[in-house]
Formats: structure tokens, C-alpha cells, sequence
């Protein structure tokens, strides 16, 4: 299941976040087992030796900890497995391109039905909502407070995405956000007696209490549409009736 033991992913991770000579640590996949070795991490190294962190799904539990205990800035993009058979070529490959090479950002999706017009400029945090949501207590538990979060998904039963979204929620992650990207809920599943609301009608329910604004169908997910985004970093969200804009 894992592609060694915990001790050796440990070494192996450790090894190449002391490195000088690596720039950046671009992830094979996610799946599972970070959370296994995150308190056991030596993260000297990358503090005297700064390098871009790189992956996403279960890879947040690394982004959240670089962030809530270091202010360190990490990359939210498609790892290793996006490269083949032609993924190159894809969007979210090509924007991982042009954030390793310095270059400024600017994102925009279509307008939705749900989204809540406004703008903002905030720290941008997030990532796996099932990652975030099992951080909430932890040493790795990111303050969301005055950020902008996004949040995907993808192999969940609608039931538990409300679960999760309602753990957020009473843990107090959602009450004073800047602003709100919604990003895909893939390959989603439901029980023999249907939850009977959509991904997008439940997630509308948890936030309607909140006035910031929010963005349904950003380009960030565990599919095609996966989109280099900086964690720790400051960007600006404008929402409209035409279209969003995230740029940073």
C-alpha cells in the first residue's frame, strides 16, 4: 500500500528537503501516508535550504503543516503521474511550469448560479477537504482565519462531504474567511437512500450564514482541471456576475 515503510519515507523525504542542491521536491502521488510521519519530519533543512514542496490530495497534510509552523510557502499542483501519456501539455501542468519559473499568475473560471460576488486580498490556504478536515486539532491544523481557502474532493459519499464541511464549520474554519474557492468534487458516490442534495447544494447550505464572497467550479480538483496554486501566498479573488479572476 505504501511505496515503503514509514521509515524509509521518512529518510527518503528527509534526505531531499536538507538537500542544497535540490530546488524543488515534486511529489510521485498522493494516497496515503503522510500523516504517518508529519511529527516525525526534520524540517531544518528546508528552512536553511528553502525549495518549492510540490502535490496535492494527500500531500495537503504537508502543505498545512508548512504553513501553520513555518509561514512557509508550497505549491498545490499536479505531481508526478500528470506528466504521462501527453499530460504535459495540460493546463495544470503548464501553469506548474510557469510558477517554477517565476512567473505571475492569473486564474479565472465561469460564472456559477451559487457563487457570491465580492473581492478580496488574502493569504491563500487549503486543499483536501477530507485532509483538512482530519487536521482540525492538530499540530497541523491551518488558521483560516482572514484567508482565502479552496477546497476539492474526490471519492466521497455526498454524506460525508456535509460531514466534513459541518466539522469545519463548527470548528470555526469557515466563520471569517476573505473568501471561498470551490474547487472539484469528483467521482462522487451516494447510498442506496440518496442524501438528496448536490455537492454544490450542500456546500451553499454550510456557508449561507457568511457574507464573504465564494466561487463554485474553480479549476483545481483531482481531475484535468488542476491548476498551480500557491499556498502562504497573497492573491487577489475578484468574483462577479461574469466571471472570477484569482491572480497572485
Amino acid at each position: 500500500y505504501f511505496a515503503g515503510t514509514d521509515g524509509q519515507r521518512l529518510v527518503d523525504l528527509d534526505t531531499m528537503l536538507a538537500d542544497p542542491g535540490i530546488g524543488a521536491v515534486l511529489c510521485g502521488r498522493g494516497g496515503y501516508g503522510l500523516s504517518r510521519i508529519i511529527d516525525r519530519i526534520d524540517f531544518s533543512g528546508l528552512r536553511t535550504h528553502p525549495k518549492w514542496v510540490i502535490g496535492f490530495s494527500d500531500i495537503t497534510v504537508l502543505h498545512a503543516h508548512l504553513f501553520s509552523n513555518y509561514r512557509m510557502a508550497s505549491l498545490h499542483a499536479p505531481m508526478a503521474g500528470a506528466f504521462n501519456d501527453g499530460g504535459v501539455s495540460t493546463a495544470g501542468v503548464q501553469s506548474l511550469r510557469r510558477v517554477l519559473a517565476g512567473e505571475p499568475m492569473t486564474y479565472s473560471c465561469p460564472p456559477h448560479s451559487f457563487n457570491r460576488n465580492g473581492s478580496a486580498r488574502a493569504t491563500l490556504v487549503g486543499g483536501n477537504l477530507s485532509l483538512l478536515a482530519h487536521l482540525v486539532g492538530t499540530s497541523s491544523d491551518i488558521d483560516t482565519n482572514g484567508k482565502i481557502l479552496f477546497l476539492e474532493d474526490v471519492g466521497e459519499y455526498l454524506y460525508n462531504i456535509d460531514r466534513m464541511l459541518r466539522q469545519l464549520k463548527r470548528s470555526g474554519k469557515l466563520d471569517q474567511l476573505a473568501g471561498l474557492l470551490i474547487g472539484g468534487f469528483t467521482e462522487l458516490k451516494d447510498t442506496m437512500r440518496p442524501f438528496g442534495a448536490s455537492v454544490e447544494e450542500i456546500i451553499r447550505e454550510v456557508v449561507d450564514d457568511y457574507r464573504y464572497p465564494v466561487c463554485y467550479g474553480f479549476p483545481v480538483s483531482h481531475g484535468i482541471d488542476n491548476v498551480a496554486l500557491k499556498i502562504g501566498a497573497d492573491y487577489t479573488l475578484t468574483v462577479d456576475p461574469a466571471s472570477t479572476v484569482l491572480s497572485g
